[in-house]
């Protein structure tokens, strides 16, 4: 896993851009903070930081094919490719030659070998550039769903990219504008592909190549959701989903260094601690390490509310005990989530006021406790877009509503700040219109099956809508938290044979129990203890503490004393006012919070950053 940055220039020499380039490789520091790399030539600088895990010694990058003394290509590349193996073996057979053990190596012959098409023989999580210098073309490729960033901004002779954001920011061709799309795009909370919420920068899709020459740049999908006539039956589609778990989890831990599960106690994190500890065992690899996060006082004075029924530990601690793996809670407290050097960081992670709050403050020191004892944790992380899980997906308003169901059936309480814009610039932005352009756009893009109707057909479009829009908001959250202490984090769930498997297959087969997930509740019974088979779904925990609510409000309320935030250009100071002097009321996630969460991070962002505001 690491960081990679890139600068081509067809009307420059950047080998005198060195500062320049060494300033945007130096921002990704965190994602690879084992090694450091820049390779430059006339018309392309390209930048690369290495999280080691595999061939520790021999996978440095920019990796450079030196063919007969000549050097055809150079490839940066932050990822993991989990059939290295089986690709390094087709590519021997071919005639490639290799001088290291590095999946790097292989994925860079492997380019040599098949060129922009190299991405259809790759199974995994990627996100690479490779520099061309025989025909002087840049392409940037990302995996099939989007596990892995990758952002570009087009200059006008060439482009900018980056894993984040902020390399592309170093680079003073690059500006920092807000505009009215971009302000929608922050508060919309549906991820629109392929936008990157600052003006002039783009994100490179899932399963996009991106490609850039002296013609320009040019797109082209290599990967999408198709549908088709799902070929077995409930019985028969339990065990294929369980074979391809255990072919993913067989896959997922190969590793040079430590490895770890991330648990809460849920179906999801739970199937792939078992099967985790089930490989490791069989190979007589060890015991399996697992953690948790957990909050002081949290299981005892829990309160259940409209979405979390129960608290995860006395789960987590019967899945440990059922599988014998070595665990760790990682108990946090309100001061810890508050520290002002904690929301500072997981701003600096994300690149824009686009959190959860606490529930980003909390990953964030879950990950970097982990990081003390793991360099790769497995997560269950998708499970719920690619199985059905999310209580909105039973919920019949949700399902009929006319717009992304989680604005209808949960999440609605994340939408945070729109409730605090001004009111002329609410009208003038109108946020309900961009969602619904959104959903139609979404909608349009849906594969159909001839002959669908009713109940199957919509499924299939509040499935898609999840596999492709929400997927991506918690799987940025995910890569952005854990990239930021140096961790990596492997979503197995997100295999594209699982999920064009899952995807096909009729939704009464995923309700087949008359449950959520039942396909991956059956292909699990026998790994898990019964109460856990049992458990509802409950969402990634937040601090219930009151002591929280009251640290947000007093902050808000200095901002509001400070008078010069940049953010009064966007927010109505007497509705935050009339939040901050009013009721506590119940505390944990709820609309309130989520708004002087924004509000807060939305000002800071503005002030760090040096947004410029277009709106």
């Amino acid at each position: 896993m690491c960081g990679i940055c890139g600068w081509v220039d067809f009307e420059r020499d950047l080998r005198g851009a060195r500062e320049t380039a060494q300033a945007m490789t130096d921002t990704m520091a965190c994602r690879g903070p084992d090694d450091q790399g820049l390779w430059l030539a006339q018309h392309a600088a390209i930048g690369h930081r290495r999280l080691a895990i595999i061939d520790l010694a021999g996978g440095r990058q920019p990796m450079v094919a030196a063919d007969e003394g000549r050097e055809p290509a150079v490839l940066a590349y932050s990822g993991e490719v989990y059939n290295f193996l089986e690709l390094r073996s087709e590519l021997s057979a071919r005639g490639h030659r290799f001088r290291t053990h590095s999946d790097t190596e292989v994925l860079l012959r492997a380019y040599l070998e098949w060129g922009q098409d190299v991405a259809e023989h790759l199974n995994g999580m990627f996100a690479f550039a490779v520099w061309d210098a025989r025909t002087e073309e840049l392409f940037l490729i990302r995996d099939r769903m989007g596990i892995k960033p990758l952002y570009y901004y087009p200059t006008p002779h060439g482009v900018l990219f980056g894993s984040e954001p902020k390399a592309i920011l170093a680079n003073p061709l690059a500006r920092r504008v807000l505009d009215a799309e971009g302000l929608c795009e922050l508060l919309a909370f549906v991820k629109t592909p392929e936008h990157a919420v600052f003006q002039g920068m783009y994100e490179v899709r899932p399963g996009q190549i991106v490609r850039v020459d002296r013609e320009g740049i040019r797109k082209r999908r290599y990967w999408r959701l198709e549908s088709y006539e799902h070929p077995d039956d409930v019985d028969s589609t339990v065990k294929n989903v369980r074979g391809l778990l255990d072919d993913i989890m067989s896959r997922q831990l190969i590793s040079d260094v430590p490895l770890c599960t991330l648990l809460s106690g849920g179906l999801d994190s739970s199937m792939v601690t078992a099967l985790a500890a089930k490989d490791l065992r069989e190979q007589s690899l060890g015991t399996v390490r697992s953690f948790a996060v957990d909050f002081a006082g949290y299981a005892e004075n829990f309160h259940p509310d409209l979405t979390r029924s129960t608290p995860d530990t006395p789960y987590v601690h019967a899945l440990a005990e059922h599988v014998g793996s070595d665990h760790t809670d990682i108990v946090l407290d309100s001061a810890e989530l508050m520290d002002p050097s904690v929301r500072a960081e997981v701003l600096r992670a994300r690149d824009l006021p686009m959190g959860i709050g606490d529930m980003d403050s909390s990953l964030y020191l879950l990950f970097k406790a982990i990081r003390g004892h793991s360099t790769v944790a497995l997560s269950g992380e998708s499970a719920d877009e690619v199985f059905g899980g999310y209580r909105w997906f039973h919920d019949r308003e949700a399902v009929e509503a006319d717009t992304f169901p989680w604005l209808v059936g949960g999440f609605e309480d994340h939408t945070g700040a729109e409730q605090l814009l001004r009111d002329d610039l609410a009208r003038s932005i109108d946020l309900e219109r961009y969602r619904a352009e959104r959903y139609r756009q979404a909608l349009d893009e849906v594969p159909r099956l001839p002959g669908e109707t009713g109940h199957e057909r919509r499924m299939r479009e509040v499935s898609y809508l999840h596999l492709t829009r929400f997927v991506q908001i918690l799987l940025d959250r995910k890569d952005r938290m854990s990239m930021r202490v140096g961790l990596e984090v492997r979503v197995p769930f997100c295999d594209h044979r699982l999920v064009e498997y899952v995807f096909n297959a009729p939704w009464a087969y995923k309700t087949y129990d008359g449950r959520e997930k039942s396909l991956l509740r059956g292909a699990s019974a026998d790994l898990l203890p019964e109460s856990i088979l049992r458990r509802v779904k409950s969402p990634y925990p937040a601090t219930q503490d009151p002591s929280y609510d009251r640290v947000l409000r007093e902050r808000a309320g200095a901002l509001l004393r400070d008078g010069d935030s940049p953010a009064a250009r966007l927010i109505d100071w007497d509705k935050v006012r009339a939040i901050v002097e009013g009721p506590v009321g119940v505390s944990g996630a709820s609309p309130i919070r989520a708004s002087l969460e924004r509000f807060l991070q939305l000002d800071t962002w503005l002030r760090e950053y040096q947004v410029e505001l277009a709106v």
